[in-house]
């Protein structure tokens, strides 16, 4: 049984720095792609940025240049680091799994079979 664990959430006030971070529990197939999302009340769920099998990377315009995803090995854990934070990036962010996913597939939410349970990001002064 895969579980996704998340961490890092919380309130920041405009321009800070936030890193989560989204610890895998149980054994996934070596070929797994994983990707971050985010969900607010007034928008659809929106792809971030995603990282293939092989460590290759894909970011959403929208946080291109701001955030950066990363994964420890040793950990088990994926990594979203964030900067420039604006009230606009208030949501509930989620990590998934994407077993076998080739890159091109990342962004599309369908394509994930693991999810984490959100956490809040508010960014407000």
């Amino acid at each position: 049984q895969v579980r996704l664990e998340e961490s890092g959430g919380g309130l920041v006030q405009p321009g800070a720095s936030l890193t989560l971070s989204c610890e895998v529990f149980g054994r996934t197939t070596s070929r797994s792609g994983s990707g971050w999302f985010r969900q607010s009340p007034t928008k659809e769920r929106e792809f971030l940025g995603g990282m293939n099998w092989s460590g290759s990377t894909m970011y959403a315009d929208s946080v291109k240049g701001r955030f950066t995803i990363s994964r420890d090995n040793t950990r088990n854990t994926l990594i979203l680091r964030m900067t420039n934070l604006t009230p606009e990036d208030t949501a509930v962010y989620y990590c998934a799994l994407c077993p076998g996913c080739i890159k091109s597939s990342l962004p599309r939410a369908s394509n994930y079979d693991y999810w984490g349970q959100g956490t809040q990001v508010t960014v407000s002064s």
